[in-house]
């Protein structure tokens, strides 16, 4: 195998490293997220389900395509190829994300919440996929669209992971100042 089929790749090693970095760390962070929406019992089930664990999926898609740009394949199709099976399976995901946010009867979401944990999201798989079918015939322009689509899940995350922690913070009891109580 020719060295050059798979300059394309080397140029994005750096891009990648930083991002599936700070995604793995970021994915630790909303664990901590979770554990006080679970303190503040402000958590249960279908909300998690809708708003809590998509934040961590897509930090793990961004550092499984990090992960999979920085392996060396023996030719562009192979990375190109689980590109693919990352977006088909994002899509897949989205739409049962979709079907639970519709489903949850605890939290009514607004137009926000619809498009930063349902449309953003599905856009960015939807355009992960295409980037990826398209990879052997233009690689510049697959792979800028492919870290495109990486740092907008990472970003996506990042609002969604902030979103939770305020939304947790507003659900927290007031503590009242002074002595407690006696009984």
């Amino acid at each position: 195998m020719e060295s050059t089929a798979l300059a394309p790749f080397a140029g994005w090693e750096n891009f990648y490293v930083i991002i599936g970095s700070s995604a793995a760390a970021l994915t630790g962070l909303q664990f901590v997220v979770i554990v006080l929406g679970a303190e503040a019992r402000s958590v249960r089930g279908p909300e998690l389900g809708a708003f809590g664990t998509p934040t961590v999926v897509h930090f793990c898609a961004v550092l499984l395509v990090s992960a999979i740009l920085s392996v060396p394949w023996r030719e562009l199709g192979s990375g190109g190829l689980a590109l693919d099976a990352c977006g088909v399976a994002g899509i897949t995901y989205m739409v049962v994300v979709i079907r639970r946010a519709r489903g949850q009867k605890r939290y009514v979401p607004v137009l926000e919440d619809w498009l930063w944990h349902c449309a953003f999201p599905l856009l960015a798989y939807v355009t992960l996929l295409v980037a990826a079918l398209a990879l052997r015939r233009d690689p510049p322009v697959c792979l800028l669209l492919i870290a495109a689509t990486a740092l907008l899940l990472l970003f996506i995350s990042i609002h969604n992971a902030w979103d939770a922690v305020t939304y947790f913070a507003a659900q927290q009891p007031e503590h009242r100042e002074g002595p407690p109580a006696r009984k």
